[in-house]
């Protein structure tokens, strides 16, 4: 019987690297192991690699192109968008970083130094510097030529930005569809929108960009520092971060450090520290609602079947903190409020966690009167204090843990911290205490002379 041989096999990878589209390939360099994916991408044509090295989607990037010949690499770096090589430079380490770095040109490593001398999550660091700009005096006609003429060195030509014939200023931006309108013999200036075109500044974050491209409907925005425009930011490029930043939100929601590399290939150690820490920091809070029920050791003693309900009401608590955290952390992301509108946010959950409070201690209140009538369980004599109890501690509860998983991302945000930290756990275990503290508070009060 034959046998495919290992040196066949990957000739017929290479193959379908080389031939399968872009994406396709880099999907396939992903579940190769590292050094196997190096052996293949030293196989392939050289236009094909930079390609593969230019999806923002290619797990292990930097690894990759620091485990190549310098000289190869370098000429990799050259050839591809400068924002992506931007991204791997900045993630590599010394001394590979410099190394390549010395191999590129006076003028592009002046250009990426210039990015990775700004912050991360800036508008510069997504930015690419290859766009379509052209004089103000120029023709519709002049400028269709230019742009056959660069068109596969840009990053797009769908939008052209044009500049002061002397000083480069941005005077206007157009797009495609408008400029093929126009005559050929029309001065460009003449098929431009005539308002100002939507920029942003080099030091907005990536959050700012995507909510001038969603709310002007661009392709692309320009960066603009003292009038210049330093390169564009493509919608692209937007959806690509914004993935991974709302990537890293749902993480950190969820109570643990934000992951920095997909599930599957990050380390076993990397995953515990990750998720341990915040399990310590969690567990250490919940110590407080052990504490809680300590101080309330008496009271359990004499009525036991209060114990019953603790899940019940903690749950509860949490439950709708959690929600509460998670529409206003959106909204705040989205722009909707800012933290001015904190006061609006607490005078619209404060009513809206008294009915839900309400509606659910009305379900408590008939479970356990249910529960009592048809003999499922006997809750004793006092049975309808007992349920007025939980009633009453379900609607100080909900309306607590609205209120305070709606205010604890204003202050998160307020202290310069990313509200998306409030995760989920967090706010569980605050809210678990509290409802600790109300439910045995009010059971005081109801069941006073009775069962305490």
């Amino acid at each position: 019987m034959n046998e495919t041989t290992p040196v066949a096999a990957g000739d017929a990878l290479v193959r379908v690297l080389a031939t399968d589209h872009v994406a396709d390939s880099v999907e396939a360099l992903n579940r190769e192991p590292r050094l196997v994916a190096v052996d293949l991408l030293a196989e392939l044509p050289f236009q094909r690699t930079v390609d593969i090295f230019d999806q923002p989607e290619l797990e292990d990037g930097p690894e990759l192109i620091a485990a190549m010949p310098r000289d190869k690499a370098g000429r990799i770096l050259a050839a591809m968008s400068v924002d992506r090589a931007a991204d791997l430079l900045r993630d590599l380490t010394e001394p590979a970083r410099s190394e390549l770095l010395g191999l590129l040109t006076h003028g592009l490593r002046a250009i990426l130094l210039g990015i990775l001398g700004y912050p991360e999550d800036s508008a510069v660091a997504i930015m690419t510097t290859e766009f379509v700009s052209v004089p103000g005096d120029w023709t519709v006609g002049r400028t269709l030529e230019h742009i056959r003429k660069v068109e596969r060195s840009r990053e797009t030509v769908y939008a052209i930005y044009i500049v002061d014939p002397d000083t480069r200023a941005l005077l206007r931006s157009t797009s495609l569809r408008r400029l093929i309108a126009g005559a050929p013999d029309d001065p460009v200036m003449t098929v431009a929108p005539t308002h100002a075109p939507v920029t942003a500044s080099p030091l907005d974050n990536r959050e700012q960009v995507a909510r001038l491209i969603r709310k002007y409907d661009l392709l692309a925005v320009p960066v603009v520092k003292d009038g210049a425009v330093l390169g564009i930011v493509t919608v692209d490029d937007i959806l690509d971060t914004m993935i991974e930043e709302t990537t890293e939100d749902v993480h950190r929601f969820g109570g643990l450090e934000a992951l920095d590399e997909p599930y599957m290939k990050i380390g076993f150690l990397d995953m515990v520290r990750k998720r341990g820490g915040w399990l310590c920091v969690l567990f250490l809070s919940e110590m407080l609602t052990a504490n809680a029920m300590q101080s309330y050791e008496a009271e359990l003693q004499k009525a036991i079947v209060l114990t019953l309900f603790i899940p019940l009401i903690m749950s509860s608590g949490g439950n709708s903190g959690s929600q509460a955290t998670s529409l206003v952390i959106r909204a705040l992301a989205l722009d909707e409020i800012a933290l001015r509108d904190w006061w609006r946010v607490a005078l619209r959950e404060l009513p809206m966690g008294i009915v839900l409070g309400a509606i659910l201690g009305l379900v408590g209140m008939a479970r356990i009167a249910l529960w009592q009538h048809i003999g499922l369980f006997d809750y004793g004599p006092h049975w309808l204090l007992l349920a007025t109890t939980v009633g009453l501690a379900l609607v100080g509860i909900v309306t607590f843990g609205s209120l305070a998983g709606s205010m604890l991302p204003f202050a998160l945000k307020r202290a310069g911290f990313d509200p998306a930290s409030a995760s989920a756990p967090f706010v569980a275990t605050l809210v678990d205490v509290s409802g600790l503290v109300i439910y045995f508070s009010v059971a005081l009060l109801v069941l006073r002379g009775t069962l305490l």
